[in-house]
């Protein structure tokens, strides 16, 4: 599933909040926050939801089928990036399969919300006591680093772990030839501790991540900067403008945007292309599609996230897999 010089996005879980299984659910798909991200060959995982299991499991079956013993096999290795720690971003983790194999490295990088290291923040919500194991037994090779948004990544094509850097302001940061340069900037409008941005460049070519993030009357200037002429963006739109200033139960702070705010953080910041992402679990698919087609009237290059959705960087126009 890897390759030189390559730039691939892949959706495995759209969904906010909560999973869902519903008949009426099921082109967009019912798996919570993750993206799959291969770039000249490596790895790059954003959020862990439970989009992250189907893709462990996917990984599993080409390092089986890479050798005939795991020591002529080829290894997995992966970086994981969380946008922040709440349960839709983190709970597919315990039951991705690379953590249970040896000969697996696994580079995970978080915030460190109310003075907690994010590896505890992980040990502490999604394993013991709730889970039969603790993070700490899992097989693999794993480093979790907590991740400031004054600090970015750094992926070299011939290294196996990443190179975290300061980011000074006096100097534009740049990543050697072939390496993958990874930038985050932090949204405080998600409750309690905020959020985590990324924008990752590699050939000349970027993705932005922007979930659960709000937006601000008038636009969000320094989210603009950060992603600006960016060839995807992956923004939250999560609530119609109905269901955000409903009357009844307002979902006005609670750390999540509509597609018009998608878009017009999209229009602000130049995006080639907007994929609208973290998708309420209450919408069903009649009621996404609606949404879509709305939201394309304004924004013609873009599309509504959905699991098996596939994005090619490298090539010039607009390039998916319809889902099956």
């Amino acid at each position: 599933m890897t390759g030189k010089k390559e730039f691939k996005v892949k959706f495995r879980g759209v969904r906010g909040s909560y999973p869902v299984c519903s008949s009426d659910q099921i082109k967009y798909g019912g798996n919570t926050s993750c993206v799959e991200i291969v770039a000249n060959g490596k790895l790059i995982v954003l959020d862990a939801g439970t989009g992250i299991i189907n893709l462990g499991s996917d990984l599993v079956k080409d390092y089986i089928a890479s050798g005939t013993s795991p020591e002529n096999r080829k290894p997995i290795e992966a970086v994981l990036l969380f946008s922040h720690s709440h349960l839709d971003h983190i709970q597919g983790f315990p039951f991705f399969k690379p953590a249970y194999i040896k000969s697996s490295s696994i580079y995970m990088y978080g915030f460190r919300p109310r003075s907690k290291d994010f590896e505890q923040v992980l040990a502490e919500t999604i394993f013991d006591p709730i889970f039969p194991i603790e993070l700490k037994e899992m097989s693999a090779q794993i480093k979790i680093s907590n991740l400031h948004e004054t600090q970015a990544i750094i992926i070299h094509p011939d290294k196996i772990e990443p190179e975290v850097i300061r980011v000074t302001e006096e100097h534009e940061l740049t990543a050697p030839d072939d390496a993958i340069l990874i930038r985050c900037a932090k949204s405080y409008a998600h409750p309690k501790d905020g959020v985590l941005m990324f924008r990752i460049t590699y050939n000349g070519k970027s993705v932005v991540y922007a979930s659960d993030k709000e937006s601000y009357i008038g636009g969000d200037s320094k989210f603009a900067t950060f992603a600006r002429n960016t060839d995807l963006l992956i923004h939250d739109a999560q609530y119609t403008t109905e269901d955000y200033v409903s009357p009844i139960i307002p979902k006005q702070g609670y750390g999540h945007s509509t597609p018009d705010m998608a878009i017009e953080a999209a229009k602000l910041a130049n995006a080639k292309q907007l994929v609208l992402f973290h998708l309420d679990p209450n919408y069903n698919d009649d009621f996404l599609e609606k949404m879509e087609i709305r939201a394309k009237g304004m924004f013609q290059n873009l599309l509504m996230a959905y699991e098996g959705l596939e994005i090619d960087l490298m090539q010039p126009a607009v390039s998916f897999r319809k889902k099956d």
